[in-house]
This record gives C-alpha cells, sequence and structure tokens, in this order.
C-alpha cells in the first residue's frame, strides 16, 4: 500500500481560496490540504505554505481594498470584513494541517467525512463574510456598489476560467 503525498499549492489556488473567501465561490471539492509527508521537509513545506497563504490573504485584502476603493468613513466596516477574511483564512489553513496530520492514517470514509468539514467550515464562514461585507455595501454610496458588483462579477469570472 504507497501512501498519498500532495504537493503544497501553487500561489495560484491559494490566490483562488482567497477570492472564494470573498467572493463566495464554491470551492468544495478541491483539495485543501498542503503537503501531506512527514519529513522534515514536507513540515517544512508546510510552514512555507502557511506563510504564504497569509500573504495571499493579505495581498488580496489589500487588493480589495483599492478595487472597492475603500473611503476612510468605511474604513471600519472595511476592517470587520479583512478580519473576517483572515479568521476564515486561519480555520481553514487548522482544518488543513489537522487533515495533514492524520492523512496517512485517515480511511476512505474518514477521508470523505473529513471533506465534509471543510464543505461546512466553507458555508459557516461564507455567512460571516457576507454578513461583514453586507454592512460595508449597504454604507457604500450607489457608485461605489457598482464598482463592487463589477469587482465581484469579475472574480466569479475569473475563478470559473481557472478551473478545468
Amino acid at each position: 500500500m504507497s501512501s498519498r503525498v500532495c504537493p503544497a499549492p501553487s500561489s495560484k489556488v491559494l490566490r483562488l481560496r482567497a477570492s472564494a473567501f470573498l467572493v463566495g465561490a464554491a470551492l468544495l471539492a478541491s483539495p485543501l490540504t498542503p503537503a501531506l509527508a512527514q519529513s522534515a521537509s514536507a513540515m517544512s513545506s508546510r510552514a512555507d505554505a502557511a506563510v504564504a497563504h497569509e500573504d495571499t490573504i493579505d495581498q488580496r485584502i489589500s487588493s480589495l481594498h483599492a478595487e472597492l476603493k475603500i473611503t476612510p468613513a468605511e474604513e471600519s466596516d472595511w476592517q470587520a470584513v479583512a478580519t473576517t477574511m483572515r479568521d476564515n483564512a486561519a480555520a481553514m489553513d487548522k482544518l488543513a494541517s489537522d487533515k495533514a496530520a492524520s492523512a496517512t492514517t485517515m480511511t476512505a470514509v474518514e477521508d470523505l467525512q473529513t471533506y465534509q468539514q471543510f464543505a461546512q467550515a466553507h458555508v459557516e464562514h461564507l455567512k460571516k463574510l457576507t454578513a461583514a461585507f453586507e454592512t460595508l455595501y449597504k454604507a457604500m454610496p450607489a457608485e461605489q456598489k457598482k464598482i463592487a458588483d463589477e469587482v465581484f462579477e469579475r472574480s466569479h469570472h475569473d475563478d470559473d476560467r481557472g478551473r478545468g
């Protein structure tokens, strides 16, 4: 019996995950685990991937801040969105780390149960993010809402092209 080994996610996958938290794309079926090997180099790869993921989340937050043209008056509402994005990403990273730690001993049923946990976490995180973003969105003037709508539409389109 051979053990399963998955490479660390690419920067494109990490960007797509970060984007998914904000645009609500359903990445429920995509693999979310970083390197599964138990060697020291694999542990280092997971640590590097976690740092890269954190950088990617912060880059996405900065990018969205600029794209959405967040004003100083909206900054506190924006910070709630950014905090939710970071918290959601950290929770997903923990799930991925937990899965990676037990991947070599996991049965097929346990593997499916783990993906169920990922799916449930995505739904819960999306609810939190939607609530935080809705507060910000309601405070935006009509012109800025139009920009937000376009940013989200473009993100959905980019995510759809990245699959397959």
